[in-house]
């Protein structure tokens, strides 16, 4: 089933007199459940890109379809309620709250779409347990290391049982085996839930970790990969 159309959109933002353009008219699709990397050097449209499909942005032109609805005919209201229900989110530095545990903070989204406290309960140990944090739930992010904070944060976008995951350079931050380690956690959710993953990275060693790239120049797409089997 297809979860993300992308139909010839274009981004510019214009500074004074001066206008630049971070996407050229992108065209794409994404299936459920696949586990996409967005590729390519810095300024190349990936984090805008994410953006548009997270809307939390909007083209200039062209249009963006999330689970067959069109975002472009959403008012802001209605594309708070598109985030809130069926996008998560994995930010480059973590995004926590810095006065929340690691339990509370992936409580957090749970509490704000009204789950009752024992499933909120049982959904925040599940996640906690299914990222290696169980041990760690109750410290704050400045008690918890880079790769931990960041295993946090998957557990909060997936809480509450998103449609789709956006990640934008998840392993930024982290060392080699911190980042191995956010990737296989990410991998094995994907391949567990079903929750459709995209990540973005400028990193080709994570590249292999995709079941499929669309690597994006010049605010364009120069190549599209047919999903792998992993």
């Amino acid at each position: 089933m297809e979860l993300i159309k992308v139909e010839n959109v274009t981004r510019a933002y214009k500074t004074g007199n001066i206008e630049t353009l971070a996407l050229r008219g992108v065209s794409l699709s994404i299936q459920s459940g696949e586990f996409t990397a967005l590729v390519g050097p810095s300024g190349s449209g990936k984090t805008t890109l994410l953006q548009i499909l997270g809307c939390l942005d909007q083209p200039t032109s062209g249009k963006v379809w999330i689970n067959g609805k069109d975002v472009s005919r959403l008012n802001r209201n209605q594309r708070a309620d598109l985030r809130r229900g069926s996008i998560g989110f994995i930010f480059q530095f973590f995004a926590l709250i810095p006065t929340l545990t690691a339990y509370e903070n992936v409580e957090l989204p749970l509490l704000l779409n009204g789950m009752p406290s024992s499933e909120r309960r049982q959904r925040v140990t599940e996640l906690l347990e299914a990222v290696g944090m169980s041990e760690r739930a109750h410290h704050r992010p400045d008690q918890l290391s880079g790769g931990e904070q960041q295993r946090v944060a998957v557990a909060r976008a997936l809480a509450p049982r998103p449609l789709l995951i956006l990640a934008d350079e998840p392993t930024a931050n982290l060392d080699t085996e911190n980042g191995k380690q956010v990737m296989e956690i990410m991998q094995r959710l994907n391949q567990e839930t079903g929750v459709t993953f995209v990540f973005a990275t400028h990193d080709p060693r994570l590249f292999g970790y995709a079941r499929r790239t669309i690597a994006l120049r010049d605010g364009k797409v120069a190549e599209n990969s047919h999903e792998r089997q992993s």
